[in-house]
């Protein structure tokens, strides 16, 4: 399993957009890495698409996004052409072709005894990689969500959740239950009532002593 906090697994692969060192390409921004069972998947056709909707709002926070398919590279770029089509958005991000399901193995998608390549495996034997990492620029997991493969992922969810993992790094809060961005957020518990009287001279509200909101920092 890949945990929060951990480094992710650095690797190289061939992807629709030639060869790349993972963290290389990450850079110093975030990455959000999404995996598919297969090409010419019905739900992963939608998803693929929504995620090329949003590619300039994820370059907007610096974040760069990357999918996987346990596939051929070749097989991606005809994949990719239906998803222009019935989505009616073109896939400008790369797409990892892991045919020999090593990166699939790496990320603890698919056990690591997996013997083979992708040739002759189903949708149904890749059900595990269905997954979502969000990776910040000191190449730790700060996210993980794995989905079932009839569960389309909610990519507006996880666009919210990044924009509370990048305003968390930047300020000494955290953000409460279906928090949306400018809206109050909480001061951490690891900052002290008298430097949060610091930070926030006009003071915040506290239904709990532990529990004190602010507006949200610009």
């Amino acid at each position: 399993m890949i945990q929060i906090g951990q480094i992710a697994p650095d690797f190289t692969a061939d992807t629709t957009q030639g060869r790349i060192s993972f963290h290389d390409w990450i850079g110093d921004g975030y990455a959000i890495l999404f995996s598919h069972p297969k090409t010419f998947t019905p739900v992963c056709t939608t998803e693929l698409g929504m995620v090329a909707k949003l590619t300039p709002d994820f370059a907007k926070r610096n974040t760069k996004v990357i999918g996987l398919s346990v596939d051929p590279v070749e097989s991606h770029d005809r994949w990719a052409a239906d998803i222009e089509r019935t989505q009616g958005a073109a896939v400008t991000y790369p797409l990892i072709g892991d045919a020999d399901l090593a990166v699939s193995k790496l990320y603890g998608m698919l056990p690591a005894d997996t013997e083979g390549t992708s040739e002759g495996r189903t949708a149904a034997t890749n059900a595990t990689v269905r997954t979502v990492f969000i990776i910040g620029p000191d190449k730790r997991v700060k996210l993980s969500l794995a989905y079932p493969m009839s569960t389309g992922r909610n990519f507006a969810e996880i666009m919210r959740a990044l924009d509370s993992i990048q305003l968390t790094a930047a300020h000494k809060v955290a953000t409460p239950v279906d928090w949306q961005p400018g809206e109050d957020v909480i001061i951490a518990g690891s900052v002290s009532d008298e430097d949060a009287k610091k930070a926030y001279p006009g003071g915040w509200d506290a239904p709990a002593p532990y529990l004190r909101i602010v507006p949200q920092p610009t």
